[in-house]
């Protein structure tokens, strides 16, 4: 466990980081305050996300690790006109750890050939179920005889879906890949020793 001095340098980078993100910081660290309840911070990465359509939309997601849980921050704005005020919306939700079900790692790496250990990757996805949220990819279920015209019906995968974090070091640098990896190495030690320590 850190120590008390730590963890405030924790809290207080968390805090940094989210002022840094500068997406309704104010209101962001309102409702992590109030998600966190006191319990130290061990970890924390926060991403914002912004894409294009008809309009610019914009997200913040923040995730931070305590001793007992995940508790996992969203905040998306919505654009106002003459009849309605703009909005936005935060969400916070936390999970124990020994909820946590997995912690999937998707590292993308330029010319493998040429990879040594310990270089950073160019983009990694972390991917967080706790069941709450699956996403399920169906497609034409097929038949080993080419020349076969039934309808063998659907197949699919069902994927837990609850928390997806895209970080990539060409969008947002090397420094943001490796403190994702940093995070990441953290929730996966903490959610291996919650789920000893629960059997």
């Amino acid at each position: 466990m850190p120590s008390a001095t730590t963890r405030k340098n924790l809290r207080d980078e968390l805090g940094a980081h989210v002022y840094r993100a500068g997406y309704y910081p104010d209101l962001v660290t309102d409702v992590l305050d109030v998600a966190l309840a006191d319990e130290p911070v061990l970890a924390h990465l926060v991403q914002a996300e912004t894409t294009f359509d008809s309009q610019v939309r914009r997200h913040l997601t923040v995730l931070v690790l305590t001793p007992t849980r995940l508790v996992a921050a969203h905040v998306d704005d919505h654009e106002g006109d003459a009849a309605n005020p703009s909005s936005a919306a935060a969400t916070t939700e936390a999970v124990p750890l020994p909820e946590i079900r997995s912690v999937a790692l998707t590292h993308i790496v330029a010319e493998p050939a040429d990879h040594r250990p310990g270089d950073a990757a160019a983009e990694l996805n972390l991917a967080v179920g706790w069941g709450a949220v699956a996403r399920i990819d169906l497609e034409p279920a097929q038949c080993g005889d080419p020349s076969c015209e039934a309808d063998h019906g659907l197949t699919g995968q069902l994927t837990p879906d609850d928390v997806v974090v895209r970080v990539s070091s060409a969008a947002e640098g090397g420094d943001a890949v490796r403190r994702a990896v940093h995070f990441a190495r953290e929730l996966s030690a903490a959610t291996g020793v919650s789920g000893r320590s629960s059997r």
